[in-house]
């Protein structure tokens, strides 16, 4: 009998293969990290075949772990890095250049070319999303123009187009022997080529980037059988769940009622808040986007704001500076300081995204003086996430004309108390961790899983989800006001920096 349901959750820095339980409990977990590749200042690339076989082999390693056979898993979950582009070749299975990867910042220049007419916000009202950087089109669109032969390959129908979702559920149903190629509602709504109300391709999009039709995957619910795996380890297994990674936490998280969010603290954070039937567009620099589709439902809806750099910072300042160890030592190091020491770090890496959504600011250190020493670094590390969370919570309430009561939160930061305790100070409401912490790869667990009806329902889903720990805050009203004030004017020295 099966009793498990498996999740594959490709992310930016790594893969994992976790098997869980009915209730939501990890039975086991492998998991792999993979290159980052840099190959000129702001571009940020992955190679396909080392995210392939890292995904084999944490399915192979998380299987064995525990003598968990195929026939012991229900349906497999894909959930993964979402906005990354790959386009291969439908007949070798190679892809024909690197991954693009979400942060890259290579079509700048193309993001200003499209905004001459009609401005940023010229395709929010049918795709929900500002013209930027990040999303799937441009990407596209740089590959056909620049990759020899990528145009003729697409026109001919030779090449396929997947954010990574696609890619995996390709290679993992049979690759150039019938691999499906689809997506699902929640990726395709990151593309910039989706109409956010029809759920279909825009042929008006497609037009204007230049891209052919025939590249695109076909656009699924997050929640149905898209076919079988075909690859050893999970013989005959239905992949029956696809969710983009923010999504699948909102899913993890069981926020399936309009006006309930959720923070995800990784590489960057992502706080969306569920908006019900109807798409909200923003006036406040958010993103609108899908949430989920389950099977035949209606699409529920989703704000989002999108923090390209958060986690990342912390990497950055183990691997670049040198500060830290491991990335778990920037608590210990800020703890040896009582507060910042007037340091301010804004990681404008990659330009900065909501509520801003500017391309040209750049990262700065701002408040320098004698006294500054490592530790206020690290603290300055940390608190840039959670001032970064409350501009978004500001936006999201302006938009959404809800109050949040209590910011649920998940991620792999969220082992971090400190950081917790200043979020929690910062936006002077409760901060709450969920029992489950894996709740990205859970969610796209859960979609597989009601797609097969392993479980009846949503009401069983939330009778899982249980509070771990919540944080109060604890920051007097002029400390918090006056640290906010200075956060904001750090942000303003990080503008028009490029460019």
């Amino acid at each position: 009998m099966s009793v498990y349901l498996g999740a594959i959750d490709q992310g930016t820095t790594s893969t994992r293969f976790i098997v869980f339980d009915r209730t939501g409990r990890i039975v086991s977990l492998a998991q792999k990290e993979h290159e980052q590749i840099y190959p000129k200042p702001g571009w940020v690339e992955h190679d396909p075949e080392e995210i392939w076989r890292r995904t084999k082999e944490v399915i192979a390693e998380a299987l064995h772990r525990r003598g968990v056979r195929p026939k012991d898993l229900a349906a497999i979950g894909i959930t993964n890095q979402r906005e990354t582009t790959v386009l291969w070749s439908r007949k070798t299975g190679r892809a024909v250049y690197n991954a693009i990867v979400w942060q890259d910042t290579r079509v700048e220049d193309c993001v200003e070319e499209f905004s001459r007419d009609g401005g940023q916000d010229r395709f929010r009202q049918t795709t929900g999303l500002p013209l930027a950087t990040y999303f799937s089109a441009m990407k596209i669109r740089w590959v056909l123009n620049n990759v020899k032969d990528a145009r003729e390959l697409a026109e001919a129908g030779d090449l396929l187009f997947g954010n990574i979702d696609t890619y995996l559920l390709w290679r993992l149903t049979g690759g150039v022997e019938g691999g499906i190629h689809a997506t699902d509602v929640t990726n395709a709504s990151r593309t910039q080529l989706m109409d956010l109300h029809t759920l279909n391709w825009d042929e008006g999009q497609l037009k204007l980037f230049g891209i052919p039709k025939a590249v695109l995957p076909r656009i699924a619910s997050s929640s149905e059988v898209y076919g079988v795996a075909r690859i050893t380890a999970v013989e005959g297994v239905p992949v029956a769940g696809i969710l983009g990674d923010q999504q699948a936490a909102l899913v993890g998280q069981t926020c399936f009622d309009s006006g309930q969010a959720k923070n995800t603290y990784g590489t960057g954070c992502f706080l969306l808040m569920n908006t019900g039937e109807t798409p909200v567009l923003s006036k406040y620099g958010l993103i609108t986007t899908v949430a989920f589709k389950l099977g035949q439902k209606p699409a529920q809806y989703a704000l989002e704001g999108s923090i390209a750099v958060t986690g990342a910072l912390v990497q950055w300042m183990r691997d670049n500076l040198g500060l830290i160890e491991k990335s778990a030592d920037i608590e210990t190091l800020a703890r040896t300081v009582k507060d910042n020491g007037g340091v301010y770090f804004v990681p404008a890496f990659s330009g900065l995204y909501a509520p801003y959504w500017k391309a040209t600011a750049r990262g700065v250190i701002a408040g320098l003086t004698r006294y500054a020493n490592k530790a206020h670094f690290a603290r300055a590390v940390l608190e840039a996430t959670a001032f970064q969370t409350r501009e978004v919570v500001e936006a999201m309430e302006m938009d959404s004309k809800v109050c949040l009561d209590v910011l649920r939160v998940d991620g792999g930061m969220v082992a971090n108390d400190l950081l917790m305790q200043f979020q929690a100070d910062v936006l002077n409401r409760n901060v709450v961790r969920p029992l489950i912490k894996e709740t990205t790869a859970l969610g796209s667990a859960y979609a597989a899983g009601l797609a097969i009806g392993f479980y009846k329902d949503l009401e069983e889903l939330r009778g899982n989800w249980g509070v771990d720990h919540t944080w109060k805050p604890q920051m007097e009203s002029p400390t918090r006001d006056r640290l906010y004030q200075e956060w904001k004017k750090a942000v303003t020295r990080s503008f028009d920096w490029a460019g």
